[in-house]
C-alpha cells in the first residue's frame, strides 16, 4: 500500500471502486465532516463522479442521510441504499451496508451493533465509529458511546488522520457520562491536534455547562467564536450554548440578544431546534417572547406531520405553542398518535415514552394548565434520555416541569386569597 494506492483509504482500509482523484475527495469529505464546516456530502458526490463504482463514497452519502434528524434526507438515504446494492463491495463494506439497512429500516440499535461487530475487526474505520456514536446519541446512550470511543482512542494513535475527531467523540460521550475532567482533557488534546475541531469546542462547552461554569465557557468560546465563521449549524449551536451560560449568570437579555444576532434565521432542523429550546427557556423565566415564536413556528411548520423524530416534535411543539398557533400543535400530535399505530422505528418508542407526553405537557404549559402540565412531566425523568440529545437539552423537561410548578402555587395562591 502506498499514498497514492487507490485500493486503500488514508487509515489503511480496503475500499472498492476508487480512484486516486476520487480518494482525495472522499478523504477532504471527512475532513470536512469531522471539522464541522464545509459540505461533505457535496464532497462525497464528487467522489462518486469521477468514480461510479466507488462503494465508500456512496455509503457516507448515505450515513450523512440517515444521521439527518430530516424525514426528507433520511427518505433520499433508500435511492443510495439501492445504488450500493448494485456494486460489488468487500466484506467491510458488505458490513456497513447491513448497518446503513437497519437504519433506514428506523432500528438504530441494530445498527450500532452491526458497527460494533464491524469495529472489532477495522478499529479504524472512522465512518462506521462516527455513524454508532450518532445512533447512540438518538438513542440516548452514551455508556455505549464512551465505551466505543474509549476502544477507538486505545487502538489509534495520533498519526492517523481523523484521531482529533475520535478524540472529540470521545470527549463528548464521557461529558454525557458525568466524567467531567477527562471530558475537558480529551477535548484539550483534540484542540492541540487540530484547533479548528468545532466538534471538540462542542464537547467542551457542554463539560462547562454541566458543571455551572458559566464564565469561564463564555471565556473560552468567545475567544474562538472568530473559527467558527463557516462551521454553518455547529457554529449556531455554539452560540446557543453561549446564550445558556448567559443565562445561567442570569442575564437573560444577553441570552436573548445571542437569539437574535446569531441563532434567529439560521437555516436547517437543528437551527430551529435550538432557537425553539432558547426562547422556551426564556419565556419559562417570565420573559416576553411571543413575538419571535411566531417567524419560528412559521419556520417549523413544514415539519408539523412528519413525526419522524420525537426530539424535533418536542422543539416545534415549543414554538408552535409559544405562538400559540393551536392549529399547528394539534396537527403535530395527531401524526405522533397516527405514527404509534403504525410500523415500530426506533422513533414510534421515543414518541410513545417521551415525545407525545412532552408535547402535550408543553401544550398545557402554554394554555396555563398548570397541573395537567406537571402531571404529564412527572412520570419522564426515568426514560426522558429515550428521546435522544444531550443532558442540557433534554434540562428543557426539567424546567418546565419546575415552572408549571411555580405556576400551579402561584394560582393556588390567589384562589386562597
Amino acid at each position: 500500500m502506498t499514498a497514492d494506492d487507490p485500493r486503500f483509504d488514508a487509515r489503511g482500509l480496503s475500499v472498492s471502486g476508487a480512484s486516486r482523484v476520487a480518494l482525495g475527495f472522499y478523504e477532504d469529505a471527512l475532513a470536512t465532516l469531522w471539522l464541522q464546516r464545509g459540505d461533505p456530502l457535496a464532497l462525497a458526490r464528487a467522489a462518486q463522479g469521477v468514480a461510479p463504482a466507488f462503494v465508500a463514497a456512496h455509503q457516507l452519502e448515505a450515513s450523512l442521510r440517515l444521521a439527518s434528524r430530516d424525514a426528507r434526507d433520511f427518505a433520499r438515504a433508500g435511492e443510495v441504499l439501492a445504488r450500493i446494492e448494485k456494486l460489488p463491495q468487500n466484506g467491510r463494506e458488505r458490513r456497513h451496508s447491513g448497518a446503513l439497512h437497519a437504519a433506514a429500516a428506523g432500528d438504530y440499535a441494530r445498527a450500532a451493533r452491526i458497527y460494533d461487530e464491524l469495529l472489532e475487526k477495522h478499529p479504524w474505520d472512522i465512518v462506521a465509529l462516527s455513524q454508532a456514536q450518532v445512533y447512540d446519541y438518538y438513542l440516548g446512550s452514551p455508556a455505549s458511546q464512551c465505551a466505543r470511543t474509549g476502544r477507538a482512542v486505545r487502538d489509534w494513535s495520533r498519526e492517523l488522520p481523523g484521531f482529533h475527531a475520535v478524540l472529540s467523540m470521545h470527549a463528548f460521550a464521557l461529558e454525557e457520562c458525568g466524567d467531567y475532567g477527562p471530558a475537558e482533557e480529551a477535548a484539550m488534546r483534540a484542540v492541540e491536534l487540530e484547533p479548528l475541531d468545532a466538534r471538540a469546542h462542542h464537547a467542551l462547552a457542554h463539560v462547562y455547562e454541566m458543571q455551572g461554569k458559566a464564565r469561564d465557557g463564555i471565556r473560552w468560546l468567545g475567544a474562538r467564536s472568530p473559527q467558527w465563521r463557516d462551521a454553518g449549524a455547529t457554529a449556531t449551536h455554539l452560540w446557543w450554548h453561549i446564550a445558556l451560560f448567559h443565562q445561567q449568570l442570569g442575564r437573560p437579555d444577553l441570552a436573548l440578544a445571542v437569539h437574535d444576532q446569531r441563532i434567529e434565521g439560521s437555516s436547517g432542523i437543528s437551527a430551529l431546534v435550538d432557537a425553539s429550546a432558547l426562547l422556551w427557556r426564556l419565556g419559562l423565566e417570565g420573559m416576553d417572547v411571543r413575538g419571535r415564536f411566531a417567524p419560528l413556528a412559521a419556520a417549523w411548520e413544514s415539519y408539523a406531520e412528519d413525526a419522524h423524530c420525537a426530539f424535533n416534535d418536542l422543539h416545534a411543539m415549543m414554538a408552535f405553542a409559544g405562538a400559540g398557533r393551536w392549529d399547528l400543535s394539534r396537527r403535530l400530535i395527531a401524526a405522533q398518535e397516527r405514527r404509534l399505530r403504525g410500523p415500530w422505528t426506533t422513533n414510534h418508542d421515543m414518541t410513545r415514552l417521551v415525545g407525545l407526553p412532552a408535547c402535550r405537557a408543553v401544550e398545557a404549559y402554554a394554555k396555563s394548565d398548570y397541573a395537567r402540565t406537571e402531571a404529564l412531566l412527572r412520570a419522564l425523568p426515568p426514560v426522558a434520555h429515550r428521546i435522544g440529545g444531550s443532558h442540557a437539552q433534554r434540562d428543557i423537561l426539567l424546567l418546565t416541569r419546575a415552572a408549571a410548578r411555580a405556576e400551579g402555587r402561584k394560582v393556588l395562591l390567589r384562589t386562597a386569597a
